[in-house]
């Protein structure tokens, strides 16, 4: 039995896309999901499962399709994988909760960087299948545009951490 987070896109922020995080846990349990645990009301979950992360991710979405009458994009990490792309923050001296890793289903496209839009003064990197932004002046006042993130969903480090940390206590 594998340990992993689900991360919900468009979730609760900015008065869009509405789920208590008790409806979210029990449609977890209802597709096979074990030790189902989530995290402050922005949809963070964590889990045991034997399925594949596709599977969970398809399972899952086809659920939550069906509970919001819309796509809800859902994206898969392993704790591993978690621990992962904390370990692996280009800007680990940056403030945690102005550093965000966008988690993306691909890796990001080569010209990622190059279709940025907006840019002032954050700082960019591609991970394996993130994006990450040290965003100086806070994400506020940002301007920036990532194209290549547009189906992706951020969290900040301060976020990742106990996610990861979460996941690693199943």
């Amino acid at each position: 039995m594998g340990a992993f987070v689900a991360l919900l896109r468009a979730v609760n922020v900015g008065g869009t896309g509405k789920l208590p995080m008790t409806e979210l846990k029990a449609m977890c349990e209802e597709v096979g999901l074990a030790a189902v645990r989530t995290y402050i009301a922005s949809g963070n979950v964590v889990f045991t499962s034997r399925k594949s992360e596709a599977a969970i991710k398809s399972a899952l979405e086809k659920r939550l399709h069906a509970y919001a009458g819309a796509p809800i994009g859902v994206l898969v990490r392993s704790a591993a994988e978690m621990a992962k792309v904390l370990a692996d923050n280009p800007f680990p001296k940056a403030a945690p909760n102005r550093t965000v890793a966008i988690f993306l289903d691909k890796t990001p496209p080569a010209d990622a960087l190059a279709a940025l839009r907006g840019r002032k003064d954050e700082e960019i990197s591609l991970g394996r299948r993130e994006i990450y932004v040290h965003y100086g002046d806070g994400m506020g006042t940002s301007k920036l545009v990532i194209p290549a993130a547009k189906t992706g969903t951020a969290r900040n480090m301060n976020t990742i951490a106990t996610l990861t940390k979460m996941a690693a206590e199943l």
